[in-house]
C-alpha cells in the first residue's frame, strides 16, 4: 500500500511532489504540494518514499510537510554536478536506476531525498541523460553536442524575439533611439514576412515577435521596414522573391575593371571609322549595342548594321561571363534598370558611344534599285559613331533627310516582304512612366509603329534573319527561334485595333528555341535567331561568339549540347524576369490609378468570365475587370466608360465599376 508515502511523478514536463492519501489499487489519489487532489495510475509514479507520513494530520500540516521535503530535495539537487555523473557513466552504455546515480553523487548513505535530488537534477538539466521508464540513460557525446546546439539556438531565438518585440514597440510609438541596435537578423525576419507572408521561413518567430509587441498582423512588416528606412515606399518585393542580384560580385567587378583597360586592337578588322555611322535609340538609352549606316551607289544601296563586339573582351566561362549567364538579361523596369553587365562596360567600354572607336561585327546587306536584297556579308570591323539620334529626332527629320527617307523606304519594303510571307504585324503602344520629384506619376503611350522604330526594328530583324541563314548554310550550331502558324488569323476590320491585337495575340503559338532552324511564322521569315543585343541578353552574346568564330574560320565555341544547356539555364531566369516586369508595370499602374479614384476611363469589353467582364483600358493598354451589370448585357469589343473605385498597389487590388 502506498498510502502516506511521498510520491513524485511528471505532469506537463514538471516533477510534481505529492503524498498518497488513498490507494485504490488501479488509481492513486494524491495531494500535491500546491494543495490539489489528483488521481494517477501507479505506473506514472517515479519515486515513492520508503517511509510514510501520518495521514491523520490536518491538510495544512500535510502541505507544510511536503513543502519542507521539497525544500530539502531542491537543496540536494542544486549540489548535483550532472556533467560529472555523465562522464562517469556514458562509456558503460547501460541504463542506471536513480539509487545507483544517487550513490555516485552522494555516497552510499543515501535517503529518499537524495534519490529525488538525482531525479530532479538530471531531468531538469536534460542534456546528458534521458529518462526512460524509471531509469536514466546517458546520452552519447554526439547527442550531447546536438542538444547543446539546439538549446543555444533556442536561447538565441528567444533573445532575438524579445529584442525584436521591444524594437517593434519603439517603432510603433515612433520612439526609435539612434543607438538602438538594428541587427541583420531582425531586419531579415521583417523582410521575410513582408515578402513571403505566411510562407516565410521565419514566420513563427516573426509572428511571436509581433504578438509580444502587441501588433496583430504581420502584414505590417512592409510598413515597419519603410519606417526604419530599410525600404523605400515603392520597394520592389519581386526582386526579393526571385532573389534578383542587383550588385556584382568582386570577381566580376575585377574582371570588368581589367576589361575597361583593354586597348582597341584593329588587326584583322576592316576599318570603317570614316563611314557615317549613327545610332537611333530612346532619349535615356546608355547601352548602345547597335548602329546603322547607309551607302548609295550605282547598283543600289548598302545597309550597314553594326553590333558591338564583346568577343575581344568577355572571356568564355570567366567571372563576368558566368555572372551574365546567371542574370540572363538586363531587366528594364519603369523606374530603374538592372544591367546584365556592369555599367562601366555596358554604358561605356562596350557601348557604341559617339566619337569612340569600337569593335563591331557588321552586316552589310546590298539592295538593288528596287530595294531587293541581292547579297550580304558579315565581317569584324572598327567603327566610330558620328551621330546619336533619338527616335523622336528621326521622326521629325526623316522626310527631309535623304538617308533617313531611304532607310524608311527600305525598312517598309522589308516589312512588306515579311507580310507577304505571313508575318503578323500587331504592335501596340508601349506604356511609359514619368516620375517627378514629388512622387507624382504620369503615364503616356509611345507608339511603336513610327518611321524611326520601323527603321530600327526591321534592321534588327534583318540582321537576326541573315545571321540565322548564314549559320544554317554553313552548319554552324546556334540557338534558333521559331514559331508555328497561329491557331487562327482574325480579320482586322471586324474590331477596333486594340481589341483585335489582344484577341489575335491569344491565337499565337508559343515561341520555340532550339538548335534546328525552323520558320518563324510571326515574323514571316524562314529562320531566325537573336544576336543583336549582346550587352543586354546572354543568348545574343552566345550566338555572337559562334558567328565571330565562323568569321575567323575557327572552331565554334559551343557545341549543340552546350547550347541547349545554356538555353535551359537561362529559360527560367527569363521567365522570372518577365513576371518581375509585368508585376512592376501593374504596380505603377495601380499607384497611378490610386490617385484617380472616381475618375472615368475609356475601356473595351474583352471577354465575359462568369459574373464579370474583362476590360482593356485604352489609355493604359491594361487588362482589368468589372462586375457584370444587372441591367444590360455588354458586347465583346464594345467601348464603355468605367470609374475607378479602388486601387491599392501595396495590396494589389483594383476595382472598377461601369459608369452611369
Amino acid at each position: 500500500m502506498d498510502e502516506g508515502k511521498i510520491i513524485e511523478y511528471i505532469d506537463q514536463r514538471k516533477i510534481i511532489l505529492s503524498c498518497c492519501i488513498k490507494d485504490k489499487v488501479n488509481k492513486l489519489q494524491l495531494l500535491t504540494i500546491s494543495n490539489h487532489e489528483v488521481s494517477i495510475p501507479p505506473k506514472r509514479v517515479l519515486i515513492a518514499s520508503s517511509s510514510s507520513i501520518n495521514l491523520s494530520k490536518s491538510r495544512e500540516e500535510l502541505i507544510t510537510t511536503l513543502v519542507a521535503v521539497d525544500k530539502q530535495r531542491t537543496e540536494y539537487a542544486s549540489k548535483v554536478v550532472v556533467e560529472d555523473l555523465w562522464e562517469l557513466t556514458y562509456d558503460e552504455k547501460e541504463i542506471f536506476p536513480f539509487t545507483y546515480l544517487a550513490q555516485l553523487a552522494f555516497g552510499k548513505n543515501i535517503t529518499d531525498d537524495h534519490v529525488s535530488a538525482i531525479l530532479r537534477a538530471l531531468f531538469a538539466e536534460g542534456t546528458y541523460f534521458k529518462l526512460k521508464d524509471k531509469f536514466f540513460v546517458p546520452n552519447s557525446p554526439e547527442k550531447v553536442d546536438q542538444i547543446k546546439k539546439t538549446r543555444e539556438a533556442a536561447q538565441l531565438r528567444e533573445k532575438e524575439i524579445s529584442e525584436g518585440a521591444g524594437f517593434l514597440k519603439q517603432i510603433m510609438h515612433k520612439k526609435i533611439p539612434n543607438d538602438f541596435p538594428i541587427n541583420d537578423k531582425f531586419v531579415d525576419v521583417l523582410v521575410q514576412l513582408a515578402v513571403y507572408g505566411k510562407d516565410a521561413q521565419n514566420f513563427k518567430q516573426g509572428k511571436e515577435m509581433f504578438s509580444r509587441a502587441g501588433i496583430k498582423d504581420t502584414v505590417r512588416a512592409r510598413e515597419l521596414l519603410i519606417k526604419l528606412g530599410v525600404w523605400k515606399e515603392d520597394e520592389n518585393l519581386d526582386l526579393y522573391r526571385f532573389k534578383t542580384k542587383i550588385s556584382f560580385d568582386k570577381p566580376a567587378l575585377l574582371d570588368a575593371y581589367t576589361i575597361a583597360k583593354i586597348e582597341i586592337n584593329t588587326s584583322g578588322r576592316e576599318d570603317l571609322r570614316n563611314l557615317d555611322v549613327f545610332t537611333i535609340d530612346g532619349a535615356l538609352t546608355k547601352d548602345f549595342d547597335d548602329a546603322l549606316s547607309l551607302q548609295s551607289h550605282n547598283e543600289g544601296y548598302t545597309l550597314g548594321i553594326h553590333i558591338t563586339d564583346i568577343n575581344p573582351y568577355i572571356q568564355v566561362d570567366g567571372p563576368l561571363d558566368i555572372e551574365a549567364l546567371n542574370r540572363a538579361s538586363t531587366i528594364y523596369l519603369p523606374e530603374r534598370q538592372i544591367s546584365m553587365l556592369p555599367t562601366d562596360l555596358s554604358h561605356d567600354t562596350l557601348s557604341l558611344k559617339k566619337g569612340a572607336d569600337r569593335q563591331a561585327i557588321s552586316l552589310f546587306a546590298d539592295f538593288d534599285r528596287d530595294m531587293e536584297l541581292v547579297n550580304y556579308r558579315f565581317l569584324p570591323t572598327i567603327i566610330r559613331v558620328a551621330h546619336q539620334y533619338t527616335y523622336d529626332e528621326v521622326n521629325s527629320i526623316y522626310k527631309d533627310d535623304p538617308v533617313f527617307l531611304r532607310l524608311y523606304q527600305l525598312a517598309m519594303n522589308l516589312r512588306k516582304g515579311r507580310e507577304v510571307n505571313g508575318a503578323l504585324l500587331i504592335p501596340l503602344p508601349e506604356i511609359d512612366f514619368q516620375f517627378s520629384n514629388n512622387s507624382g506619376i504620369d503615364i503616356k503611350l509611345i507608339e511603336q509603329d513610327t518611321p524611326s522604330r520601323i527603321i530600327v526594328s526591321e534592321s534588327m530583324i534583318l540582321y537576326n534573319r541573315l545571321a540565322a541563314k548564314f549559320a544554317s548554310e554553313i552548319g554552324l550550331p546556334i540557338l534558333y527561334r521559331s514559331q508555328e502558324k497561329p491557331q487562327e488569323r482574325l480579320a482586322t476590320d471586324e474590331f477596333s485595333y486594340i481589341y483585335y491585337v489582344f484577341q489575335q495575340r491569344r491565337k499565337l503559338r508559343p515561341l520555340l528555341v532550339d538548335t534546328s532552324p525552323l520558320p518563324h511564322s510571326g515574323l514571316g521569315v524562314d529562320s531566325y535567331t537573336n544576336i543583336t543585343s549582346p550587352l543586354r541578353r546572354y543568348v545574343d552574346m552566345v550566338v555572337q561568339r559562334q558567328l565571330y568564330a565562323a568569321l575567323l574560320n575557327k572552331r565554334p565555341v559551343y557545341n549543340e549540347a552546350r547550347l541547349k544547356e545554356i538555353h535551359m539555364l537561362t529559360q527560367q531566369t527569363l521567365k522570372d524576369i518577365f513576371l518581375i516586369k509585368r508585376n512592376r508595370t501593374r504596380y505603377w499602374i495601380l499607384k497611378y490609378l490610386s490617385r484617380k479614384i472616381n475618375d472615368t476611363f475609356r475601356a473595351i469589353v474583352f471577354q465575359k468570365l462568369g459574373y464579370k467582364y474583362l476590360i482593356i483600358l485604352k489609355d493604359l493598354i491594361f487588362l482589368s475587370d468589372i462586375p457584370a451589370p444587372d441591367s444590360q448585357e455588354l458586347r465583346l469589343g464594345q467601348e464603355i466608360d468605367v470609374v475607378v473605385k479602388k486601387a491599392n498597389p501595396l495590396e494589389d487590388t483594383l476595382t472598377f465599376e461601369l459608369a452611369d
